[in-house]
């Protein structure tokens, strides 16, 4: 059966109206949410791929730290079998069952024990500030990479801006043609120049999609999720001092503070060492029980036990021990000429990242000055090319001044923020608070 054509004009509207809500309830549902910077920094120490495996890093040390792995206590081992022998020549068979519990026992081994539980304490130290040292990289990460989305969002609404003006100019032309005020030469150099500002606004476009996928892998977050940026894109132009930096780097670097734990460890490495030049002294006890019965003789059950005190020393193995002391103490010196390499390499990226973050105050300083100029030019621009004083090529010249200055600003901001960011976590800022995030909201 076919239908009329005023039944098909009245299914296709009720199906637009259908798609239409559909679409709108759609849309209303998949609204983006609100991230600001402390969230994502509170999401990135939840879900960040190297904070979660830093933590497990942690427990495993953790439960390596313990007086059993240390070699404290007793070890204590049963034992059982069964023989059963049967002998052709007399026709005779032996069954026998052995069962047996034993305990060994280090009771003195040059204090190894004590040592090896304090080289344990000491690689669960050094793990945490391991783990500290990357959420610090990855709180730095983080907050480049929200600016960044805050950065080529900003870049996006300046070549917008431009687009538009391009647009209109086009729009300009086409009427001045239309009324024969131009010639056709106007019109397609106002088309290309608009068409021109398009293609950079759709590429930019995609620049923002990807920067925001970038921080959503940082954040270990679904690559695909959208959200909606309300912190401003503005720099904290503070003065720092740069004595007060440095005293900040030299107490509270994380990286310096893990060379140091390390050094610990290589001195718990020599009393290690030491400790095999000691006498050691071991017990050992046990309960054996055998329960045998032999053909024409009957029942053999006997039960035992024993113990026994053994002392065991090492007088001569070539030299072998002393030798590893001395390759420990060299890597205890090798330790410390570590630290003062890495304070010197610390001082040298405090005084270029000082020097980059006054520089960059300046700059940012002369951009807004720069940029302040270019929109009063583009005003006043505008105004000429519709009156006609100036030619389309100069005004377009003045576009792309005020282009490039608007896009110069925002980087300025961008690299201010970022030196300040490095700043912090050379000084240990980061991680001064319990709350990274908090220490961190007010980038």
């Amino acid at each position: 059966m076919s239908l009329n054509p005023f039944q098909m004009n009245r299914n296709l509207k009720i199906y637009g109206l259908l798609s239409f809500i559909l679409l709108t309830s759609f849309s209303a549902f998949a609204q983006p949410e609100d991230l600001n910077l402390t969230d994502a920094l509170a999401k990135a120490l939840k879900y960040n791929y190297g904070i979660r495996i830093s933590k497990s890093d942690v427990e495993i040390a953790s439960i390596n730290n313990n007086w059993g792995e240390a070699g404290r206590y007793p070890t204590i081992g049963f034992d059982a079998s069964s023989n059963n022998t049967y002998n052709f020549t007399d026709t005779s068979w032996t069954n026998r069952l052995y069962a047996g519990v034993g305990l060994d026992w280090t009771i003195f081994d040059g204090f190894r024990v004590n040592f090896t539980k304090d080289k344990l304490e000491t690689i669960e130290e050094l793990s945490k500030g391991q783990m500290g040292v990357v959420v610090e990289n990855t709180i730095e990460d983080v907050i480049m990479a929200y600016y960044d989305v805050l950065l080529q969002q900003e870049n996006l609404k300046v070549l917008e801006t431009v687009m538009i003006l391009s647009e209109d100019r086009y729009t300009y032309e086409k009427t001045r043609y239309e009324l024969g005020g131009t010639v056709t030469y106007q019109v397609l150099q106002a088309q290309n120049v608009y068409l021109n500002d398009k293609a950079f606004f759709m590429n930019q476009e995609v620049v923002v999609r990807n920067s925001i996928r970038n921080l959503n892998f940082l954040l270990g977050l679904d690559p695909n999720q959208m959200w909606n940026f309300p912190d401003p894109f503005e720099a904290d132009t503070t003065d720092y001092i740069l004595s007060d930096l440095s005293g900040k780097m030299m107490s509270n670097n994380q990286t310096l503070k893990n060379q140091y734990t390390n050094l610990q460890l290589q001195k718990k490495e020599i009393d290690l060492r030491k400790s095999a030049l000691y006498p050691s002294l071991y017990v050992s006890a046990g309960l054996d029980e055998n329960v045998g019965n032999v053909q024409f003789i009957g029942n053999t059950d006997a039960l035992s036990t024993y113990g026994n005190l053994r002392l065991s020393w090492d007088i001569y193995t070539g030299g072998t021990r002393k030798r590893a002391v001395e390759v420990a103490r060299i890597n205890e010196e090798i330790a410390l000429v570590e630290i003062e390499q890495m304070e010197h390499a610390l001082m040298n990226e405090l005084l270029n990242l000082y020097d980059f973050y006054s520089i960059r105050i300046a700059l940012l300083e002369v951009a807004d000055e720069s940029l302040e100029a270019a929109e009063l030019n583009m005003s006043i621009a505008d105004e000429k090319f519709r009156s006609g004083a100036i030619t389309s090529f100069e005004y377009r010249d003045i576009q792309l001044i005020y282009l490039n200055s608007a896009l110069r600003r925002l980087q300025a901001i961008y690299n201010l923020i970022g030196s300040r960011t490095s700043l912090t976590r050379l000084t240990g800022g980061f991680l001064m608070e319990n709350d990274p995030a908090s220490q961190s909201s007010g980038f």
